[in-house]
């Protein structure tokens, strides 16, 4: 019988209720799990260079891994990551690493490159893919997801150094090269067409390849799934998804914020069953879930190869941080992430900031990026506030954001600072001018440092609009080289 004839959800949701009741034990035991986390971390790596560098065997504890270990950038690793990429083993991790995820744009350095151990793939990587459908299942009881097939959409790889086996790309393409091959009866497109370089051709056949299946979930970046949809959309001549894959109900997406693609999903899903989860599934590793489909925030996953570290946004620049562990962080505060896994990184500090919502269990959301703030003024104005205050100015006036940025003008001819916004929108306001004052005001009220600096228009005027031409931000990544792929605007 075929499968996809029936709806085998309910049967293969069995096999997640083990690992859904093994996650409720983040509610009460967080700090046991990641302590012992910690220990397996430093024991697996004590032979290694590293390893032997910070006496890990000699740690016992949490203050003394503090104390051993420093605080880590991509600068400070890049001579050991070019040495694994080269086929040296036993440098940062035990063994021969063979997988490199390339990620740009957060060093002073065109592309960085995280190693990615079997280890690291299979209980950091893998298990959240596993976990984002456990937590899916438990949240939409429900579901007909594996009545049909997912559209996983990803990048490409090439060789590295032309050693044998050793790959270098997109952390997708790495999980497509590498996964089950069972994945594959459940998932779209075949693995030649997912894993081309060029995203336009990579868009054209996914489209054709996809459009006549039974397609239920979808994962992927939302900006790069929205070209693929849209595309298809044009072929078939309906401005409907539901019309080409009727029996679609959840997107898992992550890479860039969700909120400035929300609407036009929902207009081109105009269905009240559709569900959007939220991963936070980076180069690094994967790191959060959504948990609660109505709950914006997403859960930390404790358990997986990452022991967590946090030094607060405040601090970060400070000569002696006071970096806590998770079980020491504050509701409603902005942190830095720092990070421990199995694929080699130890202590290092990723470049994304988070704030908790919860702390039992622990709940957060993605703040920004330690670099991609604004703060020429004291106005400390992070990714987030933006997000919250654009979705408030287009609730308002009925507009929709393809893509946008913001940077500061310190002093104009006239002497004037100002914050300058690039945005390019789907659906314009019908007054630029009310849109802008909305999302002043809205930036005031979400965020007190910006309010004061606002105060009189002394230090900073109203902010500034400029709206970008279609595709504009899709060109200028073409230009790039950075269509498809985990690649965004701010790369």
């Amino acid at each position: 019988m075929n499968i996809f004839k029936m709806n085998p959800t309910p049967l293969i949701n069995l096999l997640f209720k083990p690992r859904q009741k093994a996650i409720s034990s983040y509610y009460c035991e967080a700090e046991y799990i990641q302590n012992k986390v910690l220990k397996r971390l430093l024991k697996d790596a004590e032979n290694t260079e590293w390893g032997k560098k910070y006496n890990y065997s000699g740690i016992g504890t949490y203050e003394q891994f503090c104390k051993n270990v420093p605080i880590q950038t991509y600068e400070e690793i890049k001579q050991y990551v070019e040495r694994m990429r080269r086929g040296e083993k036993d440098i940062l991790w035990p063994g021969e690493v063979k997988w490199f995820a390339k990620s740009s744009g957060t060093t002073n350095d065109k592309s960085k490159f995280i190693p990615v151990s079997k280890e690291g793939l299979k209980d950091i990587h893998y298990a959240g893919g596993r976990d984002a459908v456990a937590l899916y299942m438990l949240a939409n009881p429900n579901s007909k997801m594996f009545s049909g097939k997912g559209l996983i959409l990803g990048g490409s790889h090439s060789p590295n150094y032309n050693l044998s086996s050793s790959l270098v790309g997109d952390l997708s393409a790495i999980l497509i090269e590498n996964v089950n091959p069972l994945v594959n009866l459940v998932r779209v497109p075949e693995k030649k067409i997912a894993l081309l370089s060029d995203f336009e051709e990579k868009m054209e056949k996914i489209a054709r390849s996809t459009m006549d299946q039974n397609v239920t979930n979808l994962s992927g970046v939302p900006s790069w799934m929205l070209a693929v949809i849209k595309h298809m959309l044009e072929i078939k001549g309906t401005n409907d998804l539901t019309e080409i894959w009727p029996n679609l109900e959840v997107f898992f997406h992550g890479g860039v914020a969700f909120t400035p693609y929300r609407e036009q999903y929902k207009k081109i899903i105009p269905t009240p069953n559709m569900h959007y989860m939220e991963t936070y599934n980076a180069s690094e590793g994967f790191f959060g879930l959504q948990n609660d489909l109505t709950d914006s925030s997403m859960m930390l996953m404790i358990d997986y190869g990452v022991f967590y570290e946090f030094i607060p946004m405040d601090e970060l620049d400070s000569e002696n941080p006071n970096i806590v562990p998770l079980w020491g962080v504050e509701k409603n505060k902005n942190y830095a992430m720092v990070i421990s896994t199995s694929c080699g990184l130890w202590r290092y500090l990723i470049g994304d900031t988070v704030r908790f919502t919860n702390t039992s269990p622990y709940k957060f959301v993605i703040s920004g990026r330690t670099k991609h703030f604004i703060n020429a003024f004291g106005e400390e104005l992070m990714v987030d506030n933006a997000e919250q205050g654009l979705k408030k100015s287009c609730d308002a006036t009925g507009a929709q954001i393809t893509d946008y940025t913001a940077a500061p003008v310190f002093m104009d001819s006239n002497a004037k600072c100002r914050h300058q916004w690039l945005i390019e929108f789907s659906q314009r306001p019908d007054s630029l001018e009310h849109f802008s004052e909305l999302l002043d005001s809205s930036l005031q009220q979400i965020n007190s440092d910006y309010e004061a600096k606002r105060h009189k228009n002394i230090t900073l005027q109203p902010l500034e609009i400029i709206v970008a031409r279609e595709n504009l931000f899709h060109d200028w990544l073409k230009e790039k080289g950075k269509l498809g792929g985990q690649h965004k605007v701010q790369d």
